[in-house]
């Protein structure tokens, strides 16, 4: 945690439960970053908040440590059941979920809470077993969870804390009708502490608040002060044709330790990608329909430096925790100002600096005046030199690729295949059988009657008597083409 980015708010005054305290010193931290100082009293005393943060701001904590202050200070009833979860936290996407609970085992190492998770896309039945045994604090997906809460595998008849994290991205990706589903089934806002979570504290957002939670307080942090000062944002107006070279041109300018590309599309995501690798730039597609264990072994990669560049849709990105991500460029401007916010948030955490590099094309430059009105401020505008604008190697032809973690190619491999498939005429089925055999050489009596040989004769037929014109000549012969 960067000092800039802390308060003068210390852990040690909170109040916390010696066993909390001990695991939030444990873990490096002295002092509250902004959105803790301004969450964790009002949490601590009882009462529901609604925050605005984004990922990185210290957010998880905050609320994992209102869960554990509660869970330690609140005896569980003597007839709860140990399928019956004291605390219920809610995340949009599964990597989001797993961040969650490696934070909620280091900060709750000394409570002795048994900390479960579920998530789709794998374990189904571990995840079933280890909730059936026992659990204190379930941390999951939507769908996943009602899976299991219809199977009865828990219950959520003796929850005392309800979180609700990153709200607005529950209604981007559709969840709120089984977010809904599953606070209808909590004791009521009354019996329970419930807090919020958001990037936006929006309408749609604050309605879902305001009939779930027991009075929310409100704690805001405008867009614009988690953007303006540790953010570097550059705009730069393309045409389309040049929105490839651009992007190459400054990946090769720029110092470039760890980046994040953003499209708007998938199909755009994965020829971002082979346009970058063709080009030198080892890179990976981070889509939404990538599987799960795939999804995790790529996202190590990427944080183990395996490869520098990873070029992602919105959807996938969503909940992600990669740090240390020094520029973000949106490749195709978002269509949502509220992902504008959600995108450059991806680097400059925690109080470090960061680069958010935007291309605005005829295409999706429409947007630009809503993410400007949405974040307060103008975009800096930069100029396309001539530097920027550089020649491209063409991209082999398209073949099924896995993510490219640890088989990256060179420089000199890309350039020798590529040279090879823009000077050939050869068509990609002809390249899977290998080289031709060479043709003899041809004499040049072979070489004069190239021509197309006739078809094979049929059987001669008896020929038609000749006409014969005056002074007993033949009709000519018409030329045979040989």
């Amino acid at each position: 945690m960067n000092d800039t980015h802390l308060t003068q708010q210390a852990f040690s005054g909170l109040g916390l439960p010696e066993p909390l305290l001990a695991g939030v010193l444990s873990a490096g931290f002295t002092h509250c970053t902004p959105i803790q100082a301004a969450t964790l009293p009002k949490a601590l005393a009882g009462h529901d908040v609604a925050g605005q943060a984004q990922t990185g701001t210290g957010k998880t904590a905050a609320f994992l440590l209102a869960v554990f202050n509660r869970l330690l200070m609140v005896p569980s009833p003597a007839d709860r059941r140990p399928n019956q979860p004291r605390a219920l936290i809610l995340a949009p996407t599964r990597e989001l979920a797993i961040q969650i609970h490696k934070d909620a085992l280091v900060l709750g190492a000394g409570c002795a809470q048994s900390i479960q998770l579920a998530y789709g896309g794998t374990g189904y039945e571990s995840q079933r077993k280890a909730i059936e045994e026992g659990v204190d604090i379930l941390i999951g997906t939507p769908g996943r969870l009602i899976d299991y809460f219809k199977q009865h595998v828990f219950d959520l008849r003796a929850l005392e804390v309800m979180v609700l994290d990153e709200a607005d991205r529950m209604f981007d990706l559709g969840f709120i009708k089984d977010i809904r589903y599953l606070l209808h089934r909590m004791p009521p806002v009354d019996k329970r502490l419930s807090l919020l979570f958001s990037a936006t504290l929006s309408y749609r957002v604050m309605e879902l608040a305001y009939e779930h939670m027991n009075n929310p307080e409100l704690v805001r942090i405008e867009a614009e002060k988690m953007t303006a000062e540790r953010v570097r944002e550059r705009l730069y107006h393309v045409a389309q044709e040049e929105k490839l070279p651009v992007l190459v041109g400054l990946l090769r300018r720029e110092q470039v330790s760890r980046g994040l590309v953003f499209t708007n599309t998938k199909h755009a995501a994965e020829r971002v990608q082979g346009w970058l690798e063709a080009n030198d730039f080892a890179a990976a597609v981070l889509s939404g329909d990538v599987p799960q264990q795939k999804r995790q072994s790529l996202l190590a990669d990427f944080q183990g430096g395996h490869f520098p560049i990873l070029v992602a849709t919105d959807v996938a990105a969503r909940g992600l925790h990669i740090p240390d991500v020094s520029h973000v460029f949106n490749y195709d401007l978002p269509q949502d100002a509220e992902d504008y916010v959600h995108r450059i948030g991806r680097t400059a955490r925690a109080g470090a600096a960061g680069e958010a590099v935007s291309l605005a094309c005829d295409e999706y430059a429409f947007s630009l005046m809503d993410i400007e009105a949405y974040i307060g401020h103008k975009i800096p505008v930069a100029r396309v030199t001539d530097d920027l604008i550089v020649s491209l190697r063409r991209p082999a032809h398209k073949a099924p690729r896995e993510h490219v973690g640890h088989h990256a190619r060179t420089r000199g491999e890309s350039t020798a295949r590529d040279r090879g498939h823009r000077h050939s005429s050869r068509r990609p089925h002809e390249e899977a059988r290998g080289p031709r055999r060479p043709a003899p050489a041809a004499s040049p009596a072979h070489t004069a009657s190239l021509a197309p040989k006739p078809a094979p004769s049929r059987p001669a037929e008896p020929r038609p008597a000749e006409p014969v014109r005056p002074h007993g000549r033949k009709a000519p012969e018409k030329p045979v083409l040989g």
